[in-house]
């Protein structure tokens, strides 16, 4: 099986260039992986014109990030992505902790049935950025510039001026809004200022991606201090093509030129899978890696998401599918503002919420990353007695950390969410995201996650509305009725949102519920409705201080 074959995409000379004239774009996305990809993606989706620029012009070099999360796949389905990656990528939900030769606990991501997305998928980040290019090359709201890099940027109060060298020179353009996703050593927020703060660790880890047929299942394993490499910790993914993720801890003085040389790296495979083992190396690569974010996702002009905002460690597969997350929460307020549908404040909650979200994750892998590597030989003492406890006991499980999977965060506090008095029942609240659950529509099975689409939508159990849409200042909030609209299949729909005959929820256009009712209200669906968008007065200027 051959490996494989990096895509050449072509660089052009744009016709502003040729013609010297600046042209102000509306929006410019800066970096071509896949927070950026998606970033245009989900911008297009909804009306808006988008440049992105890229420094390069193919790929990401190596298998990357390879874990993607039910959330993100949800994401992508809205944006017509998701069906490939799950084809071409390696389902799972099952994940083993195992501590010296032996399983420690198991756990399941998914346990419940009924759920149109996996868990999780394992797909090579290489493989994931061609399924995005292609569906960026199909719209034509998106202009993908390759061998275009960003040299300097200059903000006025309505705009970014931006300087770009390509093969043919530089020129210049403008930009209403620039969205800054070109990774964790960001030239852009280089350029606005920005500071970058959190906790960097020494630990050196070595991933090798390997080319073998194995009878391993498709589950996500993990050891501690196991007998073929003691001391350390080992992880283990499956990819798509036969590919097999290992990641070895080495340790704090671990020289990364000779650790990544075959002669070493081949040894330590050998010990984990046998000396009779057939294998080829795929990839080698040795990281290290920080908990931080940026002192503020917004710098005037200029947005920045994905690890260009905040890094974390690898355990939880929590970078890339945060990062999509950014980009869930930025592109519809970025759509309004820009439509004139929003007050340019509402731009402001897309900090107050995902830097609420990022400390979030960091804190969960800076734990992740406490109870892998101990510090101190009192923290090995505990670590090693929950590893050991946990095998018989069930009390010590949730304790074991081997990287907590990525999830979303709930946007508790968020200034845009409908205060609840709690008089609907169940996990549902403002500011979590929409369960998804079978429904029937027109006699056809289908999903309550597809029928939210990605403007504002009301879902009510009240047979008695007739309304199929509300109108609130120009804006238009579909209406959903359980019953008349679609049918709740297998009684899932009113389980997960602990309905009874009127609950009515209202989602935000990243399908976030955002208000909820024991009754339909439509006076209270229009002030959620401009609370959601930061036209309320209190939540304006709070959004603009």
């Amino acid at each position: 099986m051959s490996n494989y074959v990096y895509p050449r995409f072509p660089y052009v000379c744009s016709a502003e260039q040729r013609s010297g004239e600046t042209r102000r774009h509306p929006i410019v996305v800066i970096g071509a992986g896949p927070i950026g990809l998606t970033a245009a993606l989900d911008l297009a989706a909804r009306g808006q014109p988008v440049v992105v620029l890229d420094d390069n012009d193919t790929v990401s070099i190596g298998s990357r990030a390879v874990c993607y999360a039910k959330r993100p796949l949800e994401i992508w389905d809205r944006l017509g992505c998701a069906a490939p990656m799950v084809e071409k990528g390696v389902s799972w939900n099952i994940g083993k902790v195992f501590f010296r030769d032996q399983l420690s606990y198991q756990f399941d991501l998914l346990p419940e049935p009924d759920h149109r997305w996996p868990a999780m998928i394992n797909l090579q980040q290489y493989y994931l950025e061609e399924i995005l290019v292609d569906a960026c090359n199909r719209t034509p709201l998106i202009d993908l510039r390759w061998k275009h890099r960003l040299v300097s940027l200059k903000q006025t109060d309505d705009c970014a001026g931006l300087a770009v060298e390509t093969p043919d020179g530089i020129f210049t353009m403008e930009a209403q809004w620039v969205i800054a996703c070109d990774g964790a050593n960001s030239d852009t927020r280089r350029m606005v200022g920005a500071e970058f703060k959190g906790q960097f660790f020494q630990d050196r880890f070595l991933i090798a991606d390997v080319r073998m047929k194995a009878e391993y299942p498709t589950e996500r394993w993990f050891w501690f201090d196991p007998p073929f490499h003691p001391g350390q910790s080992v992880l283990l993914h499956r990819q798509s093509d036969n590919i097999w993720r290992i990641d070895f801890q080495l340790g704090w003085d671990a020289n990364p030129d000779e650790e990544k040389k075959p002669e070493r790296v081949i040894p330590r495979i050998r010990a984990m899978l046998g000396e009779t083992a057939e294998f080829e190396l795929e990839w080698v690569s040795i990281y290290q890696f920080a908990c931080r974010r940026i002192d503020n996702f917004r710098h005037g002009r200029v947005l920045f998401a994905g690890d260009a905002a905040h890094q974390v460690s690898p355990f939880g597969a929590r970078g890339a599918n945060t990062g999509v997350q950014d980009i869930d929460n930025l592109a519809w307020k970025l759509a309004l503002v820009l439509r004139g549908e929003a007050p340019e404040s509402l731009i402001d909650s897309y900090h107050e919420e995902r830097a609420f979200a990022a400390d979030d994750n960091i804190l969960n892998s800076t734990r992740a990353t406490d109870f892998i590597t101990p510090k101190t030989q009192a923290s090995r003492l505990y670590r090693d007695a929950v590893l050991d406890l946990a095998q018989n006991h069930s009390f010590a499980r949730p304790l074991v950390n081997s990287g907590r999977l990525s999830t979303p965060t709930p946007y508790v506090a968020s200034l845009l969410n409908t205060p609840d008095d709690g008089s609907v029942p169940g996990a549902m609240t403002p500011g979590t995201n929409a369960a998804d659950a079978p429904v029937t529509i027109a006699g056809q099975p289908g999903w309550l996650l597809n029928c939210l689409g990605s403007g504002f939508t009301v879902v009510t159990f009240d047979n008695a509305v007739t309304a199929e849409q509300l109108s609130i200042d120009g804006i238009t909030a579909r209406v959903i009725v359980v019953g008349r609209d679609i049918a709740d299949a297998k009684g899932l729909l009113a389980a997960r949102y602990g309905a009874s005959p009127g609950t009515t929820y209202l989602f935000r256009p990243d399908q976030y519920v955002t208000a909820r009712w024991p009754q339909f209200d439509e006076n209270a669906i229009t002030e959620a409705v401009r609370r959601a968008c930061g036209r309320r007065g209190a939540v304006q200027q709070e959004l603009a201080a």
